[in-house]
């Protein structure tokens, strides 16, 4: 990837930074840092986070892959979701005993469960199990910035999905897809400060400078916590993510 700069992006990202300076600045009562009380900050600062929010930057999608993928019904599930998934006419039918309350933690299968109920298989959904774990670089040619972002659909083991088609239980999937997880910076432009700010303040380096680098750089976990909340917050403004990860599954 060839990043070049840009003598046009400047007046941009001094706007960005005097916002997150002054957003930063009024939360220093709530113990975060007054990024005011900083002298080295250069105005022409690049602030990651803002950066990779605003919708007004060429922004593009580079290597979107899918790292795991476990699409399956064979899983277990506990008794009790088996049971909840029945219809109210069958609860009502077939109501819970002491012999099935003991059972209600215990791994099984929908087949199983239907065994213990006393009804035929078939009147238990058999749910679709989905984790998708991928990632994406994202990046710019003009600010010669790309950063390496890790998406799922679920902080859980698997979402449990209802539906006869595994490719409708992918697609209800990634309706809740999200960022997770590590953040890998590669910037390369030495002419431009590029600065993350833990705008919680938890961080030994509330402002952490990156230094222009052939290679990628890892993000301390609380910064790179920062710019995904900031990412997710704004996310329905940045459609690109969404539709390279939907491309990519199909």
């Amino acid at each position: 990837m060839n990043l070049t700069a840009s003598p046009n992006s400047t007046d941009t990202h001094t706007e960005l930074f005097t916002s997150a300076t002054a957003d930063i600045g009024a939360a220093h009562d709530d113990n975060t840092l007054d990024i005011n009380s900083q002298q080295t900050i250069d105005p022409n600062t690049l602030i990651l986070a803002e950066a990779l929010t605003d919708a007004t930057i060429a922004w593009r999608i580079h290597n979107c892959k899918v790292s795991e993928k476990i699409v399956t019904q064979d899983k277990l599930l506990p008794f009790l979701y088996h049971y909840d998934s029945l219809d109210d006419t069958i609860k009502q039918t077939h109501p819970l005993t002491p012999e099935l309350l003991a059972q209600f933690n215990t791994p099984m299968t929908a087949s199983t469960a239907a065994k213990l109920i006393g009804i035929d298989a078939e009147l238990i959904p058999c749910p679709w199990h989905v984790k998708i774990i991928g990632s994406l670089v994202v990046f710019s040619e003009a600010l010669q910035l790309a950063v390496r972002l890790h998406w799922t659909n679920t902080g859980k083991d698997a979402q449990q999905i209802y539906t006869k088609i595994e490719a409708d239980a992918i697609a209800a999937a990634l309706k809740h897809w999200q960022f997770f997880g590590r953040i890998d910076v590669l910037y390369k432009n030495d002419k431009q400060p590029l600065i993350s700010i833990d705008e919680q303040g938890v961080s030994d380096q509330p402002i952490l400078k990156i230094d222009a680098n052939a290679n990628y750089q890892l993000l301390p976990a609380s910064h790179a916590l920062t710019i995904i909340a900031k990412i997710e917050a704004d996310k329905e403004q940045l459609p690109w993510f969404e539709t390279a990860i939907l491309e990519r599954i199909e």
